[in-house]
Formats: C-alpha cells, structure tokens, sequence
C-alpha cells in the first residue's frame, strides 16, 4: 500500500489547486470577447498579385490575421483597438532567409579568434531587434558557431527579446580545412570547427546531431568561400556522394537544405543532390542553371554585399583578392539566372554589411538585375515563405497568417527603395516600430 506523506499530500493538494486554477481561468478566457486589432490602412498589397487595395482593414485577433475587408464595412466595437496607418501602403513583413545574426561586421581575423559563444548570442540579440525593426520580420540563419542561433530563437520566441520569427542552422557542416572550417591557427592549436564532418557515414551523424541540438534548415559549405583563409571559391568541397547523403538525411528528418555555393561543380552537384537553395552562385554556368530549373532549386543571390564592399570593405589581403575575384562574376551570372526564371528567394548574407541595410537588397534586384518591384518584393516575401516551407505563416497578408505587417510612406512598386525607411513594423499582433519612417 502507497502512503501518501504530508509533503507528498500538500504537493497532490497544489497541483489539483493549480489544475482547477486553469481550468477556470481557460473556461473564462473562452467566454470572454477576443480583443481585435483593426489596422486601418490607406492601401494593402496583394504579394501574389500585385494588387493595390484602398480603404482596407486589416483584422488581428490572437496574433493572426483573421480576416481583410473594406474599411467602410468594418465599424470600431467596444473592445477594439484601432492603429491608423491610412496614409501609408500595408504590406507583409519582408523575409531574409540568409542572414547571420549572431556574427558582426568586423573582418579581423582576432576578432573572430576572440568572440566567444556567449557573446555571439549577445551579439544577436542586439542585430535580431535592429533587423526587425528593418522591416524584416522573418529570417533563415544560416551558420552560427556553437548553435548560438539555436538560443537566440529560443530567446525570441520566449519573448525574452525583440526579433523576427527565426529558422536557424546551428554550425554550418563542412570539410576539413574547407570554408566552414577555421583555419585561422596554426597546427599545434588542433582546432576545428563544430560542423566539420568528412565522409558519408560521418556526414550523416552530423546531420543528425545538428536536428538534435535544435536546427530548423541545414546549411552546407559545397565550395569554398571569400571570408575565410586558405580556400578556393571555385572549388567543390563535399563530394556529390556526401553532397547526396546529407540531403538525404536531412529530408528524411524534415529538414532543407542550403547550400553556400560559388563554384560551378559545387553548384551542380549540390542541385543534383537535391539541395533546396544554392547560395551565392557567383560562378554559376548554363549548366548550373538548367540543373536549378529542371530540380526547383531556389537561387538566393546575395547582391548587395559587393556594392557595399567596394565603396566600405577594408578586407585583410588574403579576403580581399577573393572578394575581387567574385564580385567580378556574381552579378553577371545572378542576371543571367534570373532572366532565365530561375527562382528567387531574397537573402542577403547579412553581417558581411551591417545588419538593418537588408532592404538595399531589392534595391539590386531592381536596377542592377532587371527585375520588376513587385518580383523583388515577392523574393522578399511569397518566395522566401516557400522556400522556408512556410508559406502557411508568412509572405502575404492573408486570414490565418501570423499577423506580420509593415507600412511605407507611398508605393514600393513605383519606387522599391521605399523599403529601406520601413515606419511601422507589426510581428504576431505585437507593435514593435510605430512612427515615421
């Protein structure tokens, strides 16, 4: 027979209390009205369509949108909370799905050597708030030593922070030696980056153990990189039988995949595997492209980091040669994807310039690559949200979505730059910018 003691009996007491306490408290949340946000807007922009809608109210209940109707049909109740932003265009909030947050603009390799995990978390907290308040209300990280990008979600989604909706990657998986490795110290150091796995069987574990700690995508390097010593862009790293066996692992696990990718055989394995987005893409042939289009791949270009290198970079010399030699190539190539409809995805590689410029992206898009407003803006939203396997959640204005919303001063599909002065910024029901822009 149990006996049940006096603390053990106080403990059952407490909890039954607890569960009555919830019980009635659901039971009077339920009866109560739900408390609706109207936003009253001047114009709202279909992302599908490109339609410009005057006179709508934007409807939020519980964080969602619920419903989208005409002003005029939609009177003030009681317990309605009223935001005017009946001068200005409505439109979804803008999706990032390359950024770094956890890493900051400083090229030194010291400073690299020196930045500890817990400071990069600290690091991110302060550039996940200054991206949202950019207008960017969803990102994909894509590489943060020490799944520092892990807690960082964890810290936004626990509203212990202010930052946008997140999916992350942990440590980006690479060769030895390779541009995901750090190859910043010399032998006797015995240093190696958490990612690093060569070999198919030792591909897979690392798959595996990057779910376990807490990655929502998984980022490859399939070549090597610019801002890293000792590696060519140019050349592949993961063989396409690795390249295989980590798509295949991480699909199975219900995890896509992203590749950074300069060279051209990386680019064309990494598709032929099956990678979901190839990043970069600055050495990208005819061949990489048909591969892209026949397999869905999304392309994720990563443009404006050469302007804003040229006019601000100050690289060490074994960066900068490399950083010459891609941007020579990578907008010719993204150009000519792009004019072969490719998709697109909007990304920006975030934290090689400094972070809350993501905007200036579209700016690119626009005057450099040829492409309308509204297909930048769709990069920036309904091809990202696709791309992230979100589009339930994100991209467009729609009943049902997360209630992520922002609003510009006149119309971004006459003028895109209007997307770098973002006035008022909405993530899931909760005002986190509200001014002018």
């Amino acid at each position: 027979m149990h006996v049940v003691t006096r603390p053990g009996f106080l403990a059952l007491s407490l909890s039954l209390l607890l569960f009555q306490w919830s019980a009635e408290r659901a039971a009077a949340d339920e009866a109560a009205p739900a408390t609706r946000i109207l936003i009253r807007a001047g114009v709202v922009l279909d992302t599908h369509s490109g339609k410009e809608t005057a006179d709508q109210t934007i409807i939020v209940t519980g964080g969602l949108i619920s419903a989208i109707a005409a002003t005029a049909d939609t009177p003030r109740q009681a317990t309605d909370r009223e935001i005017d932003l009946r001068g200005m265009t409505v439109l979804p909030g803008l999706i990032d799905v390359h950024t770094h947050l956890t890493m900051d603009t400083n090229f030194d390799p010291y400073h690299e050597l020196s930045t500890s995990i817990a400071q990069s978390a600290l690091i991110g907290a302060h550039n996940a708030k200054v991206t949202l308040q950019a207008g960017f209300t969803t990102v994909r990280n894509v590489g943060a030593e020490g799944y520092a990008d892990v807690d960082l979600r964890d810290a936004i989604n626990a509203d212990l922070i202010e930052g946008p909706h997140m999916q992350v990657s942990g440590p980006p998986l690479g060769i030895t030696g390779g541009h995901c490795d750090d190859n910043l110290l010399p032998f006797q150091y015995h240093v190696q980056a958490t990612g690093v796995a060569d070999g198919v069987d030792a591909v897979q574990h690392k798959v595996r153990e990057t779910i376990k700690y807490g990655a929502d995508v998984i980022k490859i390097c399939a070549t090597g990189g610019v801002l890293s010593k000792g590696d060519d862009p140019q050349a592949s790293q993961y063989t396409l039988e690795e390249l295989k066996a980590i798509v295949a692992d991480a699909h199975r696990l219900g995890r896509k995949v992203a590749a950074h990718a300069h060279g051209a055989q990386g680019i064309l394995w990494a598709t032929q595997a099956g990678v979901d987005s190839i990043e970069h893409g600055s050495y990208m042939t005819d061949e990489d492209i048909t591969a892209m289009k026949a397999h869905g791949t999304y392309f994720v270009p990563t443009a404006y980091l050469i302007d804003w290198m040229q006019q601000f970079g100050k690289l060490p010399p074994f960066y900068a040669q490399k950083m010459r030699d891609v941007s020579a190539v990578e907008k010719a190539n993204a150009k000519k994807a792009i004019k072969a409809h490719v998709k697109v995805a909007l990304g920006t590689d975030a934290a090689v310039y400094p972070h809350g410029l993501n905007a200036h992206e579209f700016d690119v898009y626009v005057d450099q690559f040829g492409m309308s407003p509204l297909e930048a803006i769709q990069a920036g939203t309904v091809n990202a949200a696709d791309l992230m396997g979100w589009s339930d959640k994100v991209g467009a204005l729609e009943p049902g979505k997360w209630a992520d919303v922002i609003a510009v001063s006149g119309d971004p599909l006459k003028d895109v730059k209007l997307l770098q002065h973002v006035a008022f910024v909405m993530k899931a029901g909760v005002v986190y910018k509200s001014g002018t822009p």
